[in-house]
C-alpha cells in the first residue's frame, strides 16, 4: 500500500471537520478536489473510509482505524514540519463547554492579540476532544487528564446555582443533554409549563425574560445584570476545571501565549488571582 503524508493530512482534515466544505476552509483545497482525493485514498487502501451522508462525512470502522494510525503519525511528523517552515500560520484550537466558551468570547480582547502567525478558533462542545490526535490544541476540561502525553494546569473550581430575575420565579428551564447539570435539571419539576432548550446559552436568554429560572455556573450568573441567585450552590455539581494541552505543544510561542491569557482570565472568573510567576 503506497500512502503519502499529503493524502493522510487531507484525510484527517475531512474526518475532523465532518465534511468537505469545512475541510476545504481548513486546508485551502476545493471541496471537489478533496472529494476526489478521498475516493483515490479509498481505492488505494481498498476500503470504504467514509459514510457519505446528507449531514456530512462519517468515518466507517475501517476509516476510524486509519484515522487513529494517521493521527499517531501526525504527532511524530508535525514537529518536523514546523521546524522547516517557520512562516506557517498556526491554528490554535481551543475547545471548551458552552459556558466557558461564552466567557472566553465575552473576554476576547484579553485573549486574542493579532499575531501574523496565529489563528485562534473556539470549539464549543460538551464532548471531550482528543488532544493527542490534534482534534484541539488546548482543552478546558472538568477532569484532570490521565494520559502522560498531556500537560495540565488547574484553573479553579466551578459551582452551579439557580438564577432568575426575582426569587419568586419558580419554573426551571430544562436543558436537554447529558452533562451533569442537564441531568440534575431533568430530575427537577416536570410540570407541563416547564421550558426546554437544547443549548445552555438559550437558558440564559430566557432567564432574562423573567418567566423561568436557569441553572448557571456562578462565574456566569454572578456577572449577569438583572439576575440574582435564587438557590444556594448545588454541591453535587461542583467540580475542578483544568487547562490541558499536549506536552509537545505547550512550549510553542503561540500556544504558550493563549494558555497564559486563558489561565489568567479563568482565575479571575473563579474569583482568585493567579500566582505570581517565579
Amino acid at each position: 500500500m503506497n500512502l503519502n503524508w499529503d493524502d493522510l493530512k487531507l484525510f484527517l482534515a475531512v474526518a475532523r471537520c465532518g465534511g468537505l466544505s469545512a475541510a476545504s476552509r481548513e486546508t485551502g483545497k476545493s471541496a471537489p478536489t478533496l472529494g476526489r482525493r478521498m475516493l483515490l485514498l479509498e481505492q488505494t487502501t481498498g476500503t470504504e473510509l467514509f459514510y457519505r451522508l446528507a449531514r456530512g462525512y462519517v468515518l466507517t470502522e475501517e476509516g476510524n482505524a486509519l484515522f487513529n494510525k494517521a493521527a499517531d503519525l501526525e504527532t511524530q511528523i508535525l514537529p518536523l514540519d514546523r521546524s522547516t517552515d517557520s512562516s506557517t500560520e498556526m491554528l490554535v484550537k481551543v475547545s471548551a463547554g458552552s459556558w466557558m466558551t461564552y466567557a472566553l468570547s465575552q473576554n476576547i480582547k484579553t485573549i486574542f492579540k493579532e499575531h501574523a502567525s496565529t489563528r485562534l478558533r473556539f470549539i464549543s462542545t460538551e464532548h471531550v476532544l482528543n488532544i493527542s490526535h490534534r482534534e484541539t490544541v488546548i482543552g478546558i476540561r472538568n477532569h484532570r487528564p490521565e494520559q502522560p502525553t498531556l500537560a495540565c494546569r488547574k484553573i479553579g473550581r466551578v459551582h452551579f446555582a439557580g438564577y432568575a430575575t426575582t426569587k419568586n420565579v419558580k419554573p426551571w428551564i430544562k436543558v436537554i443533554g447529558k452533562t451533569p447539570s442537564a441531568q440534575w435539571l431533568a430530575e427537577q419539576s416536570t410540570s407541563p409549563e416547564q421550558l426546554e432548550v437544547t443549548s445552555p446559552r438559550n437558558a440564559l436568554d430566557i432567564a432574562h425574560t423573567g418567566i423561568a429560572r436557569a441553572l448557571l455556573p456562578t462565574f456566569i450568573g454572578d456577572r449577569q445584570k438583572g439576575l440574582v441567585r435564587v438557590t444556594s450552590p448545588i454541591a453535587e455539581l461542583s467540580h475542578d476545571q483544568w487547562l490541558v494541552t499536549h506536552q509537545d505543544e505547550r512550549f510553542r510561542r503561540e500556544v504558550r501565549f493563549v494558555i497564559d491569557q486563558i489561565y489568567t482570565l479563568s482565575k479571575s472568573l473563579h474569583g482568585k488571582k493567579p500566582p505570581k510567576s517565579r
